[in-house]
């Protein structure tokens, strides 16, 4: 219990301490990002991750092959390209991280941005453990044959095999149907596995020894907590000194890291796809992705996947790229990188289906079975379908070697934007004491990276990929979408679509146009509430494969959903207020200053003694010196004795 309840317990600590001082330090010249590109490149890297490989495909072939990108292209107009334009421009205009910008155009729904602080912190933790697949992975690609080609490994025992074979069993001949007989030594025990080909995640066999019964070793459930994996764990301290080593300058190194880990994908995913379409089957495997089945568009199920991928894609609601637009400059036009990421983003998964089921076309080819029972989504098809193809592909090492460098790229991008969402709220709230106790900015961000090491260790033991499962199951599809749903009221209405707007002419010279306004007053929040109503109606409690969580550790992945959730509550505040004394010399400047870094004040409260007079007097400068002021600044000055 102590290792699942150690990612909430910090980042609920972290809020705490953020929620027990109500006012943000200033921070003077605050970083910006070198070039423009750099931040559009940052959100690009951001968006795109490993759900664009692992999970569209799936998704596009089960819900009406190329039918599904009428419902898919809709809600990327509609609310993928507008929430993001929502979020880039609150963080661009307030230049905060998604704490104070919450605070600042919504004191009531603070709380929405200590979420997003909290569940970004608790994703980092065991999202990290992909990236330690991945680099596991990419170690192995160098071995000649690949490991997962035949059965002469250390962990595998004489009697694996992995030719087919005809049985008979009771008198009865079981014709055609494969087995495969394969013992692997698992924790000093000898495991007899026999797997029939028509079990579609088991198709890759060999692949399947190495994942579940080399890298992890896995337990039989999530009572027997095992051993920690020494040979994982090292591999999961290199993943957090590449995640350092991205972020430890802020966004002068990061910006210099994205020109390749955002663009060298696409050199993989391209070359990829041009070896894989020369393959025995590829054409077919194509057409089993695209082919539309026009019946599908009927069903309410698939236009809410369809909103839920763009959206969860996108990343909205995580904070990730609202601290990161916080570093643009104020007249950067937000519009455009909005454009830009949400497009790019979307081409990707369509490329990378071309990419994974022309492969899985190939592999259908191989083993003479249908494409429909090799097509599967989550870390099961990259870590255990896919890597059989390389097995058959000529110069096999250099297409894994070059496939688990792109998941390496795709990781990282997608872990530091969220490491960097807990980077920001610290430095907004404690900008002096951080530098004080820290000296510089580079070891706050070590130290960060050290504490979510070591929380991220249960990961990495042989019951880790069950702790992975449930934090990702509660954090990643439970906690989202009710921070998705309050940050979209927060904004679209609370704050209000036309203050939002006020804000964009400020920054760019132009309001949104009618549509945009549109889509945040009224498409965004309706569709919102649609998928939250139909993700509680359809939940399903955490499992992995067939093994189904016990009770008690559903309720333990319901208190990690809850260690963010229960921020938006506890954190409201009713209003904003900068709290300065009659006497102070420099309180108009203060105030002019507040103004000029934070952009929208809710209300000023002048403390001081007397009969007022001398408040009043400050009071009536203040109004003066605010006339005229933008729209957007909503200011209730007067004095309290």
């Amino acid at each position: 219990l102590f290792y699942y309840f150690c990612p909430a317990i910090f980042s609920c600590f972290v809020i705490i301490l953020m929620s027990l001082t109500s006012d943000m330090e200033e921070e003077l010249n605050r970083p910006t990002w070198s070039k423009q590109i750099e931040f559009t490149l940052a959100g690009i890297g951001c968006a795109v991750g490993l759900g664009n490989i692992w999970r569209f495909p799936y998704l596009c072939y089960r819900s009406g092959g190329g039918a599904f990108l009428v419902p898919y292209l809709f809600m990327l107009v509609v609310l993928g390209i507008p929430l993001l334009s929502m979020e880039l421009t609150v963080g661009q205009y307030t230049r905060r991280g998604p704490v104070h910008a919450l605070a600042i155009v919504c004191p009531l729904f603070k709380g929405v941005g200590m979420a997003s602080v909290a569940i970004s912190f608790i994703m980092c933790t065991y999202y990290n453990l992909v990236i330690t697949w991945a680099l596991y992975y990419l170690f192995n690609s160098f071995h000649a044959p690949l490991p997962w080609q035949n059965c002469n490994n250390t962990w595998n025992t004489p009697n694996c095999t992995s030719h087919a074979t005809n049985s008979t069993q009771n008198g009865q001949t079981l014709e055609r149907q494969t087995f495969y007989v394969l013992m692997a030594k698992t924790r000093g025990v000898l495991l007899n596995v026999i797997i029939m080909d028509k079990y579609p995640k088991f198709s890759s066999l060999f692949v399947l020894l190495l994942c579940r019964y080399k890298m992890l070793e896995q337990t039989s459930g999530v009572e027997e907590t095992g051993n920690i994996r020494w040979e994982l764990c090292l591999i999961l301290l290199l993943a957090w000194i590449l995640i350092y080593l991205c972020i430890f300058k802020g966004v002068k190194s990061t910006g210099k890291v994205v020109y390749f880990t955002a663009l060298f994908p696409y050199v993989i995913l391209i070359a990829l796809l041009i070896n894989n379409v020369q393959l025995p089957g590829a054409i077919d495997g194509i057409k089993f992705f695209i082919v539309p089945e026009w019946d599908k568009l009927l069903s309410m199920e698939v236009w809410v996947n369809a909103a839920a991928q763009i959206f969860n894609s996108i990343g909205i609601g995580f904070g990730s790229l609202m601290a990161m637009s916080s570093y643009n400059s104020f007249k950067n036009n937000v519009l455009k990188d909005a454009l830009t990421i949400s497009i790019v983003n979307s081409l990707t998964s369509i490329l990378a289906g071309f990419v994974i089921f022309s492969a899985f076309g190939y592999m259908s080819y191989l083993q003479s079975i249908p494409v429909s029972d090799l097509a599967v989504d989550g870390p099961g098809l990259v870590y255990i379908v896919y890597p059989q193809a390389f097995a058959n592909m000529p110069v096999a090492q250099l297409w894994a070697v070059m496939f688990f460098f792109m998941l390496l790229c795709l990781g990282l991008d997608s872990e530091f934007a969220m490491v960097e969402v807990l980077v920001t709220s610290l430095l907004d709230q404690f900008q002096h004491k951080m530098i004080l106790i820290f000296k510089k900015k580079e070891l706050l961000v070590l130290a960060v990276c050290g504490i979510a090491f070591l929380l991220g260790i249960p990961c990495v033991m042989q019951v880790g990929i069950y702790i992975f499962q449930l934090m990702d199951h509660y954090t990643a599809i439970v906690s989202i979408m009710f921070l998705a749903f309050f940050e979209v009221i927060a904004i679209c209405w609370s704050y209000g679509a036309n203050r939002l707007s006020d804000n964009l002419e400020e920054m760019t010279g132009k309001r949104a146009n009618i549509f945009f306004r549109l889509c945040w007053l009224i498409v965004a929040p309706v569709l919102i509430t649609v998928i939250l109503i139909f993700s509680i109606i359809q939940f399903k409690p955490a499992r992995y494969e067939d093994y189904v969580f016990p009770p008690w550790a559903q309720g333990v992945g319901w208190v990690i959903a809850m260690a963010s959730i229960i921020w938006i509550p506890l954190a409201c505040k009713p209003r904003g207020n900068l709290y300065l004394h009659q006497h102070q010399s420099n309180t108009l400047d203060l105030i002019i200053q507040t103004f000029t870094s934070s952009h929208i004040l809710v209300e000023i409260q002048i403390v001081g003694e007397g009969n007022g007079s001398g408040g009043g007097a400050v009071c009536s400068l203040i109004k003066e010196q605010l006339n005229p002021r933008p729209r957007s600044w909503c200011v209730k000055v007067q004095w309290t004795g």
